[in-house]
């Protein structure tokens, strides 16, 4: 790839963009439950922006026969900003912030005993003390809805919020130093070293090679391209009209394949099968190696069958036998498989940057010069030390407010081992929308049991992985690990990565002032937040739960983690050793995610195109194909954006995207 230099334009423009997203997508999100705006680890807004710049900067260079104000290189710049800072206001941690700091005050009752037993254990200055500013924020202020946004703010009670901030801005900037730190000591590894690829920037990619030789026309004229335009757009029209006009048929997009399988015997574990018709997910799975596309779908069919296989030779676990879980989808045993696979998969990573992670180490303690490689932002001796200090403040951070050092320690390492792991999964396997199956917690829970924690330390450990660990649909890492990638023929890397702090800094403050801006003017109650509401009570009443039945080591989870590590590691040796060896380690991973229940059927799809192409095209016809599944993508994210704007428009909107 060639060495570009960037200019501080090309900041300016991205951090403007993340700015007007973050401001955009609570009310976009939160108020309208339209298609979001910046979810995922593809985000719709951020891409919309790429695409139109492109167009736009290509037509003005031509109509006018000058050069282009923005090169290639600037132009994928400011869409990785504002991709980096796209899932702060929403999922990332706007999504439910405001209520993790303050549902154990305004839902403690009578009957759950939260005010006597969970409120002294959590520290002061992390919730609102005044039941009044509480009270604003889920009912709104009086005739809110006829204030305007500068009234709103206002009258907000900003001293109530301040210390709660403070307390909290500490960990989340030291979170997101551990996180760039990280990122900036595996970039080398990931990027150069083992070449690793993007699926989710292969288009990207596509169009700023195309703005570069000065086909932009001849990119999006692609015959090809446009078929596969024509189905997405087809769809969502079709399907966008019938949300406002009820007697237009929609085209079913979900398929029940449920009911077509008996509720006992081996295929008994796919009686919630449902075949989800996603062109975008089709599109990033086609792009995607065949061997992953192939893990993915042929995993998460192997887990559905082992279900119905236990249950055929009469192993059937209870659900009772795991006890009290934080995972998000974590509703049987078998699938805390994923325990021991995620703590094996992480030692592979360490395992196959262990040269290089020498290195660092021998930097580090060095006297020598150090100069940052092409993948890194700032050299690896700073990465190290920063990520040495950024743990150690948090560490720090857990306790001052009264967690036990061993348990800070394990905690903080268990939430960045799975964030690693996540990261990993999601850049490598191309997945634009991922969930955890079990938590970081439940590991440590089911190997020391919760009395291990302490009363304060379980409680606040719940709060603290609810806030940045457990919902990594919108995870900063992934993004930071694209960012790397992006950067990487940048010359000016200092420019680059002071614009990703700026936009970090920035995008915490908009999306924090507009979320709380916005519960004000209308009241979480009536908000879309039915789901935000009842998951931020489900940590509450689970960590109420192991208060008042203190749990021990769990044998049954201890079973199935051991079983999920021996066979990561099985698989982690066939992968290695074996070139004919058809399944990559990670699809394991997502066997039992949440979102391998939507996206399964997409890698299907796209790994049987991708195969008989290849097979029977070649090279050559592969590139034309290509250009098809490209239209998907392109389709899809283009008309989510027009429903978006519809949507601010008519107050109503058709969801083009999962949420």
């Amino acid at each position: 790839m060639h060495k570009s230099s960037i200019r501080p334009r090309a900041i300016l423009l991205g951090l403007l963009a993340g700015t007007l997203l973050c401001l955009a997508t609570p009310y976009n999100n939160m108020y309208l439950a339209a298609t979001p705006l910046g979810g995922g680890h593809f985000p719709l807004a951020p891409f919309i922006l790429l695409v139109c710049l492109t167009v736009l900067v290509a037509l003005t260079a031509r109509v006018f026969k000058a050069r282009p104000i923005l090169t290639g290189t600037e132009l994928l710049t400011t869409w990785m900003l504002s991709v980096v800072v796209s899932g702060i206001a929403y999922t990332g941690l706007m999504r439910t912030f405001l209520l993790n700091i303050t549902a154990v005050d305004h839902f403690a009752t009578a009957g759950n005993r939260w005010s006597e037993t969970l409120v002294p254990l959590l520290p002061k200055a992390w919730t609102v003390s005044d039941p009044a500013a509480v009270e604003l924020l889920y009912n709104g202020l009086p005739g809110g809805r006829a204030l305007s946004w500068q009234q709103i703010l206002g009258a907000i009670p900003w001293s109530a919020w301040a210390a709660p901030m403070a307390a909290w801005g500490i960990f989340i900037l030291l979170c997101f130093l551990v996180l760039i730190c990280l990122v900036n000591l595996f970039s080398r590894q990931w990027v150069v070293n083992e070449r690793m690829n993007f699926p989710l920037l292969r288009l990207p990619y596509m169009m700023e090679e195309s703005f570069q030789e000065g086909r932009v026309g001849g990119f999006f004229a692609d015959r090809f391209l446009l078929v596969g335009l024509l189905i997405p757009l087809t769809l969502h029209t079709v399907n966008g009209l019938a949300t406002y006009i009820p007697t237009i048929p929609q085209i079913p997009t979900v398929l029940l394949a449920g009911p077509y399988f008996a509720k006992t015997g081996l295929f008994s574990g796919f009686t919630k099968l449902k075949i989800y018709l996603i062109p975008a997910y089709i599109g990033f799975a086609f792009l995607a190696s065949r061997q992953i596309s192939l893990s993915f779908w042929a995993f998460f069919i192997l887990g559905g069958l082992l279900t119905g296989f236990l249950s055929v030779v009469g192993y059937q676990v209870p659900q009772s036998a795991l006890g009290v879980t934080f995972g998000p989808t974590l509703t049987m045993a078998e699938e805390t498989q994923m325990i021991g696979a995620y703590g094996v998969f992480f030692l592979f990573i360490v395992w196959l940057a262990r040269h290089h992670l020498l290195e660092v180490v021998k930097n580090a303690f060095s006297t020598k010069s150090v100069p940052a490689n092409e993948s890194e932002w700032f050299s690896s001796r700073l990465a190290f030390w920063g990520l040495v200090l950024g743990g150690a403040g948090l560490t720090a951070w857990c306790v001052h407010f009264g967690m036990p050092l061993l348990v800070s320690v394990l905690l903080l390492a268990a939430f960045f081992v799975v964030t690693l792991v996540a990261s990993r999964v999601i850049c490598q396997g191309g997945i634009a929308y991922f969930t955890l199956t079990a938590a970081p917690t439940d590991g440590l829970l089911a190997l020391f049991g919760s009395g291990f924690f302490t009363s304060a330390g379980l409680v606040m450990g719940a709060v603290m992985q609810k806030v940045q660990f457990l919902d990594l649909r919108e995870s900063l890492m992934p993004s930071l690990v694209h960012a790397a990638k992006v950067g990487e023929p940048i010359t000016r890397k200092r420019l680059y990565f002071i614009g990703m702090c700026l936009a970090l800094g920035i995008g915490v403050v908009v999306s924090f002032v507009a979320m709380l801006a916005l519960c004000h003017k209308v009241g979480v109650r009536d908000l879309q937040a039915e789901w935000e509401i009842s998951t931020v009570l489900r940590v509450y009443e689970d960590a109420q739960r192991l208060l008042d039945a203190p749990s021990g080591p769990n044998s049954w989870i201890i079973i199935f983690a051991s079983t999920g590590a021996v066979v990561m590691m099985g698989l982690l040796l066939c992968f290695q050793r074996f070139y004919w060896w058809p399944l990559h380690p990670v699809g394991y991973l997502t066997m039992y995610s949440s979102a391998m229940r939507i996206l399964w059927f997409s890698f299907f799809i796209g790994w049987v195109c991708n195969q008989v192409t290849l097979r029977y095209g070649g090279i050559e016809l592969f590139r034309k194909v290509r250009m098809l599944f490209i239209g998907l993508i392109l389709g899809d994210f283009l008309m989510g954006g027009v429903f978006a704007v519809v949507g601010l428009w008519l107050g109503q909107s058709y969801q083009v995207l999962p949420s």
